[in-house]
């Protein structure tokens, strides 16, 4: 897609006087790059960082739309590529702030709840475990609550810092290497009419020097005389032209080298934070879920706590119908009273038979 770097040097956009020698370079979009090695003992372009893939040795040319054409410079693509980072991070502190506020509100509801007068009436083991659970209720709102607040100051504030400032470092970069390529596309424009100009002052000459006629020698001597002097200043101009471009061109290879490494910089910053961000985001995820676990162990732990006492319970009033059995007849008895109900657990049922003397 785009063009390795190629270090410009001191080529030029200026047309070649000897068409016997061969192009070693390409202009692309104002750019002059060196085409490939065409003789062997020239040397092969060296990457600044042949080790591993990095910014500075590539996105030096233009990306092509799908019919060939330029479209868009290779800084303009990692630019684009910053610039949807930072949209990505700042999409992704909406989406903890979002977060944040729905645990805001259920820690609110749950604490809501816990005040509840409902069933405070209850008594014995049973209303302690029912004030136990309400108590828990509370204090997984309170755990909502810390986990709101370190998503507040732990992530969503880190990303939005690192945002800001990742905001100003991207417009600095991004308005000081637009000017240079602006100011190196007006060189080239420089260089252009310079040539052009060069080429008409060339033709003038060679058509007057044709015309020469004996019978006005002097007045066409002075004609070409005047020509030459013109052409040669149009051929000063022209190397002016091409020295204020290589100089621009010197200088903007310098800043997107820089700025090329300086954007690869930011980019693996703004990586690494939001890898530690979500890590952390992580961890105050897994604490929440270990006091909810923990409050699961207590609902268990309130289930057995009521229903001990009641299997207690059932097994002393077993015993005491046994016993009352062997001097009640089974024909007596006229009432009974259930606690509980059919389809519960036979442990939760206690029937109690109660009868009277023949």
């Amino acid at each position: 897609m785009f063009r390795r770097r190629k270090n410009p040097g001191n080529n030029s956009p200026a047309k070649r006087q000897n068409k016997e020698i061969k192009e070693t370079k390409i202009t692309i979009n104002c750019v002059t790059f060196p085409l490939p090695s065409v003789t062997p003992d020239q040397p092969e372009q060296q990457l600044l960082k042949p080790n591993e893939w990095s910014y500075c040795d590539y996105f030096w040319t233009d990306k092509k739309d799908p019919q060939g054409t330029p479209s868009v410079g290779g800084f303009e693509v990692l630019l684009q590529k910053q610039l949807k980072g930072k949209q990505m991070q700042k999409e992704m502190a909406e989406f903890v702030r979002e977060r944040i506020k729905i645990e805001d509100e259920y820690s609110k509801n749950l604490s809501k709840l816990s005040q509840s007068p409902l069933a405070a009436q209850e008594e014995g083991t049973l209303g302690e475990a029912w004030a136990q659970l309400k108590r828990s209720c509370h204090d997984e709102a309170e755990v909502h609550l810390k986990f709101s607040n370190k998503l507040q100051c732990e992530v969503e504030k880190p990303l939005l810092t690192f945002r800001d400032n990742f905001k100003k470092e991207l417009k600095k970069y991004d308005h000081h290497i637009i000017d240079l390529r602006k100011q190196l596309a007006s060189r080239y424009a420089g260089v252009e009419k310079a040539r052009k100009a060069l080429a008409d002052r060339q033709k003038d000459l060679e058509v007057k020097t044709q015309q020469l006629d004996i019978k006005h020698m002097n007045k066409h001597e002075e004609d070409i005389k005047k020509a030459r002097r013109k052409s040669t200043q149009a051929g000063d101009d022209l190397m002016h032209n091409v020295d204020l471009y290589n100089r621009a061109q010197s200088k903007w290879f310098e800043e997107m080298v820089t700025t090329s490494l300086e954007l690869e910089r930011l980019e693996v910053e703004r990586v690494e934070m939001i890898r530690q961000n979500l890590r952390q985001y992580t961890t105050l995820r897994h604490e929440t879920d270990m006091f909810n676990q923990s409050v699961s162990h207590v609902s268990i732990s309130l289930t057995v706590q009521v229903a001990v006492p009641l299997s207690q319970l059932y097994r002393t009033c077993s015993c005491l119908l046994e016993s009352d059995n062997q001097s009640v007849s089974h024909d007596s008895l006229d009432s009974r009273v259930e606690y509980g109900h059919r389809n519960r657990p036979r442990r939760n049922i206690v029937k109690v038979h109660l009868g009277h003397p023949n």
